[in-house]
């Protein structure tokens, strides 16, 4: 049966591999290896596209900044140093081993107030207008086409009317011949070196398969604009990751 959320959106997965259960478990497995076999697929850049997502966030200091699908808290030094030390993050992931890292990695914030949730990003425990801003990097691709609309829904309901998103996400990249290397590397590289570090090959060639089925991530740029957000694409390094940005428009009514 489809499952209705509390924004009035039908979410259900177009394909099992989007069930919650299932990202969770597969994340769960990832856990001890994912930070490095992300960089690596990044070529590198991981760290510097979440702190340019930040940037076009525009955090002030004194925010509430919700980070969604936060993994162990690799934006958090990103929006600290936004948020200057004077803020809020609240924190939410569906993987019990990514909150339990997140939870190690919160002592080394110690003059900024996290609060860390384990729950799904479209079914998050923020009230209503509550959020100054919203963030996610590299969970998107993680959501069907139809989980992207109840996503856009979910960040509507929480954003305060004039607040601003930003969201980071690994893409096809455009040019055949670069998107072929690149998708290949996804396909083949990326397994060995989870075989390597240990991990299971086969968890890591889901990561080709989510970014192959997010492409350019139309869905949730489609989705955002739908539910009445302003939105902002750019694609970063010849396309290999997309970031959308926007915002809620100010002379909306609360939640």
């Amino acid at each position: 049966m489809p499952i209705e959320d509390r924004t009035g959106v039908t979410e259900e997965p177009d394909d099992p591999i989007y069930a919650p259960q299932f990202v969770t478990s597969l994340f769960d497995e990832m856990s001890t290896t994912y930070g490095i076999t992300n960089y690596i697929s990044s070529f590198g850049f991981c760290e510097r596209w979440r702190r340019q997502a930040m940037e076009v966030a525009r955090l002030q200091p004194g925010m509430l900044v919700v980070d969604l699908m936060t993994g162990m808290g690799e934006c958090w030094k990103f929006i600290r140093h936004q948020l200057r030390g004077n803020g809020r993050i609240i924190a939410i992931d569906l993987s019990t081993e990514m909150i339990r890292g997140a939870r190690r990695s919160r002592s080394r914030f110690p003059d900024i107030a996290i609060e860390i949730e384990q729950a799904d990003a479209l079914h998050s425990p923020v009230s209503d207008a509550q959020a100054d801003g919203v963030v996610a990097c590299f969970g998107l691709k993680t959501l069907s086409q139809s989980q992207m609309g109840a996503f856009s829904a979910e960040v509507w309901r929480i954003l305060k009317p004039g607040g601003r998103f930003s969201f980071v996400e690994i893409a096809v990249p455009r040019g055949w011949a670069f998107r072929i290397l690149y998708l290949l590397y996804l396909r083949h590289v990326i397994p060995l070196l989870g075989r390597i570090f240990l991990g299971n090959p086969d968890n890591y060639r889901m990561l080709a398969v989510y970014t192959e089925r997010f492409s350019k991530g139309d869905a949730a740029v489609t989705g955002l604009k739908q539910r009445g957000f302003h939105v902002s694409v750019e694609d970063l390094f010849f396309g290999c990751a997309r970031r959308i940005s926007g915002e809620k428009p100010q002379d909306t009514e609360a939640g």
